[in-house]
Formats: C-alpha cells, sequence, structure tokens
C-alpha cells in the first residue's frame, strides 16, 4: 500500500467503503438518554498516513500496530507514535479486507470482514503463524486478559477463547436501555470496554459484565474542516499504558489524537 493516496483514489476509496456497510441506526435512544456524556480534550497530535484505512488500533512501547482494510489494500503495519513512519508491513492478500486487531502476549490476532479468517501474526516479526476459522463479520476485537472481545456490527459482543478462538459467551450492548448497533473497533482496558460506532462521532464506554452503555463519548470536532473533506469516519482506539490517556485516529485521517475522556461541558471535542 502507498502512504500517500492521490485525491481521485481517496474519493473512489470512500465511495467504496462507504457502500460496503448496509447503514443501521447506531441507537434508538440518541437524543434522550441518562447515559453521562463526556468528549475527547486533545493532549496531543501525532502524524498518521492519510492513505491508512485503519480497522485495528493499539499501543506498546512507544509503536502502533495498526491492522487497515480494504480490498487490494489491506495491511497489518508497525508505526513509530511519534514520526508516524511505518517500520513494518505486511499487505495481505488481495481477496482479504482486514478488520479488528488485538494482542495476546506474543502474538497479533487480526480479524477479516467477510472472509471467517483470523490471521495470527508474531508481534516482534510480522510473521504469520496460523489462522483461526469463525462463522459471520468480523469488525472489532480486543484482549481483556482472560478472552478475546468480538464485534460484528451489531449490538452484540461475542467472548472467544484467545488460543482456540472457540466462542465462549456473548452480550448485548444497551445504552438507556435501547440497543446500540453497529458496534465496531473495539480497545479493552481494565473494567471497561471501548467500541467505536460505526457511522457515528461517539465512543461507547461499555460494562463488560453486563453489556449496559457507562460513558457516551463524544469525538465530533477532531478534524478541522479541510481535514474532514474527503475522508472516512472516526475508528481506531488505544490506551496508553504510559498515561492512561486515549489514541484515537480514522479511516484515512491525517493525525493521530492523544486524548483525555473528561465530562462533556462545551458539547464537542477540545
Amino acid at each position: 500500500m502507498t502512504q500517500l493516496l492521490q485525491a481521485g483514489a481517496v474519493v473512489a476509496l470512500l465511495a467504496t467503503a462507504v457502500c460496503a456497510k448496509p447503514v443501521v441506526p447506531a441507537s434508538t435512544a440518541s437524543t434522550a438518554s441518562t447515559v453521562p456524556g463526556y468528549r475527547l480534550k486533545v493532549i496531543r497530535v501525532y502524524p498518521h498516513d492519510p492513505g491508512a484505512f485503519t480497522q485495528g488500533l493499539l499501543f506498546l512501547d512507544g509503536k502502533l500496530y495498526e491492522s487497515t482494510g480494504l480490498y487490494g489494500r489491506s495491511s497489518i503495519r508497525r508505526v513509530d507514535l511519534t514520526s508516524g513512519q511505518v517500520e513494518g508491513r505486511v499487505r495481505l492478500p488481495d481477496e482479504f479486507f482486514a478488520e479488528g486487531l488485538a494482542r495476546v502476549g506474543d502474538r497479533l490476532i487480526q480479524l477479516t470482514w467477510k472472509e471467517g479468517k483470523a490471521l495470527v501474526w508474531d508481534l516482534s516479526t510480522l510473521r504469520k503463524l496460523s489462522e483461526f476459522s469463525y462463522e459471520g463479520e468480523g469488525w472489532g476485537l480486543c484482549y481483556d486478559g482472560r478472552r478475546l472481545v468480538m464485534s460484528d456490527g451489531s449490538d452484540r459482543l461475542t467472548f472467544r477463547n484467545p488460543t482456540t478462538f472457540a466462542k465462549e459467551g456473548e452480550m448485548l450492548v444497551r445504552r438507556a436501555g435501547s440497543p446500540v448497533r453497529n458496534l465496531n473497533e473495539l480497545e479493552c482496558s481494565v473494567g471497561t470496554i471501548y467500541a467505536n460506532v460505526w457511522q457515528d462521532s461517539h465512543i461507547a464506554r461499555i460494562d463488560p459484565g453486563s453489556g449496559v452503555v457507562t460513558a457516551w463519548i463524544s469525538g465530533a470536532g477532531l478534524l478541522d474542516a479541510s481535514e474532514a473533506a474527503g475522508v472516512d469516519v472516526l475508528n481506531g482506539i488505544a490506551e496508553m499504558n504510559t498515561t492512561g490517556h486515549l489514541l484515537v485516529t480514522g479511516k484515512l485521517w491525517p493525525h493521530v489524537y492523544e486524548v483525555e475522556v473528561v465530562a462533556d461541558t462545551k458539547g464537542g471535542v477540545r
């Protein structure tokens, strides 16, 4: 995958991607909710490859591990956070549309959208080790230290064995009693699951024991008007183990943002 796309190519990619997944309303309780509202306070801004259609994001030892999607352009990569330089990258076969990414020890597990394959990579070399098969679509993936948590674009999260990828349970996600659909990229934190919501600028903070949304976090306004033209949705959450801050980005976004989650008294970001 090239690091920079020409403007015409970006438009074509967006048209393909937007048409790829049918839009389902994210929540039936979007205007009236008892769930606390939060926003993202920007701490630092880092460069990001604007050709990266981000589907999964991890942070470890100053590096980002990123899964990028689209047929014919999917990859797994290691990126220096500060410089944005891609230090290692493996392109997937053209028939794979890469999705969520999770780290389990010294392995990375990468989902594919409709191909029913979870690819297993060596963390240090990005060498493919093996793969798992599963039914249905793959969207987001994270590891909570005991089990993998997987989304499929619905309001359901599936728990999987990190060694065998066997299904071990599932949970429905509810915001003020209503389903939150289009659950996308995931990040597991201590006692919390963060989830991007496809076609929505919010991040859901989810109780992993009950599926209840405990915070509805606005990511609106991260990009300025000129940057927002020609890019796709907010997607990609990684927790920084050094500060507890989150790193967030989006599909074809020029930046990665280091952010803090704060009470929303301003009605948006910053």
